[in-house]
């Protein structure tokens, strides 16, 4: 039997490192609360919201909406402000962009 040539690379491979980075990423976006949420979040002015505001049409309960809101935090996605007795979350587009440049990269549409 003939061993495979393989075919040449055009941009390397992700990294195991950069793999879980962006796996953590996916996976907060994973679920259709969550992206309700991000998406709530990135539809309003400033792409900011209070918890209050982002909530409304989600059949779950506040304490469900605030432990999603800390994942999309923790995957870097959001960030937080307390003002007085609310908290206001934010959308960090850098991280979005990210996750779109690497798909664009991953379907062959820019080379790395």
């Amino acid at each position: 039997m003939s061993k495979c040539s393989g075919t040449p690379y055009t941009r390397p491979p992700l990294d195991a490192q950069t793999a879980v980075r962006v796996a953590a990423v996916f996976k907060a976006l994973s679920d259709p609360v969550r992206l309700r949420l991000l998406s709530a979040i990135a539809s309003r002015a400033g792409q900011e919201a209070c918890v209050c505001d982002v909530s409304d049409g989600l059949d779950v309960s506040q304490p469900t909406v605030s432990h999603h809101l800390k994942v999309l935090r923790e995957a870097g996605l959001l960030t937080s402000e307390r003002r007085a007795s609310w908290v206001y979350y934010r959308v960090v587009p850098e991280a979005l962009q990210r996750v779109s440049d690497l798909l664009a990269i991953e379907a062959g549409s820019v080379i790395a």
